[in-house]
């Protein structure tokens, strides 16, 4: 089909006009809410401009106008979308049980790269204690409960009595509010194009790779399973998950296969970020108060029940994250 281009832009211009005024009439007034034929109106001059933005790409040398077209169909995408979004009440439930896991998978490129920067960095923390142990303290220096050797710890920790989970509320809290601020961390970070995200995940990866072949190395290896597995089979994951929320942010830093401005990147990516952090957060208070009232007791005739809730855990997670909340239709919120 060929077009005129000036009776083509001559024709549609008015309609991207009055597209262009319901958008600065909505920046200008947030709090101001269409009625339902605007909104149907709304909708109609999107489509429409979506539609001359394909018959446009016919001109291949209009370079301006076919720009100026992608900014007003990108910027009444972002706008509808946020509208939709506002209208759908907020259900916890719903939330956890289907948009969180569903979020979690159509970012799954994130979770790798988050997941596999903490591997590398546990291979690079057991190459440390492979060839160079004496540099163990150089990693866990500030975890002084770790620094001494394995064994003694461990005979020392079996001793200890049943407290009735004196002060236990406490340690959960702190375990909670210090898990979620490292989870948090590694998303902020990933303004700074994710190089710091990768960084964070590769250090908290060095400490777990130091421990593990440190522990292995002594003879400890059941001690070490039923102490982190309860636990750190949900703690880990939440981490990692922060460090994927942390990598999207990266990706719109980038701007890869889109003519977005940065703002409107940030927009469509909201509310993805606030539903992986807050599902990581939920999985820390979790495994904060798994951490204080089971992973600190210790004893031969509990590990197994220790390492057993462990596993169990993991793979309840894993089978969640895979496939809760799959439908033919998307249950995501979008924000904008």
């Amino acid at each position: 089909m060929i077009l005129d281009l000036n009776q083509f832009v001559s024709k549609e211009r008015p309609y991207w006009d009055e597209l262009t005024a319901v958008l600065k009439k909505q920046e200008e007034q947030p709090d101001w809410k269409m009625s339902l034929p605007e909104a149907r109106r709304f909708h109609y001059l999107y489509q429409r401009a979506s539609s001359d933005l394909v018959k446009l790409k016919t001109f291949a040398g209009e370079v301006e106008v076919a720009q100026f077209l992608e900014n007003l169909v990108a910027r009444s995408y972002s706008r509808l979308h946020e509208k939709r979004g506002s209208t759908i009440p907020f259900r916890p439930v719903h939330w956890f049980l289907r948009v969180f896991p569903s979020t979690f998978r159509r970012h799954w490129i994130a979770f790798m790269i988050s997941l596999f920067s903490f591997l590398i960095g546990g291979l690079f923390g057991a190459g440390v204690m492979k060839f160079a142990p004496q540099h163990k303290t150089s990693f866990i220096g500030s975890f002084s409960h770790l620094s001494g050797k394995p064994s003694d710890r461990v005979a020392k920790e079996e001793k200890k009595q049943f407290d009735g989970f004196e002060r236990r509320n406490t340690f959960s809290a702190q375990l909670m509010a210090n898990n979620i601020r490292v989870t948090i961390l590694a998303m902020v970070v990933g303004v700074f194009f994710g190089i710091f995200t990768v960084f964070l995940l590769f250090y908290n990866g060095i400490i777990l790779g130091v421990v593990v072949f440190d522990y292995i190395a002594d003879g400890q290896g059941v001690f070490l399973t039923g102490w982190l597995l309860p636990h750190g089979s949900v703690e880990i994951p939440a981490i990692i998950l922060g460090g994927q929320a942390g990598l999207i942010i990266a990706h719109a830093m980038f701007g890869w296969g889109t003519n977005l401005r940065l703002a409107q990147r940030f927009r469509r990516i909201r509310s993805d970020l606030l539903t992986i952090v807050g599902g990581a957060a939920l999985m820390l208070v979790w495994a904060g108060l798994v951490e204080s009232f089971l992973s600190q007791y210790h004893g031969p005739t509990v590990y197994p029940i220790k390492i057993a809730f462990g596993v169990l855990q993991l793979i309840a997670l894993i089978c969640f994250l895979l496939f809760a909340g799959r439908t033919r239709q998307p249950d995501s919120i979008h924000a904008g």
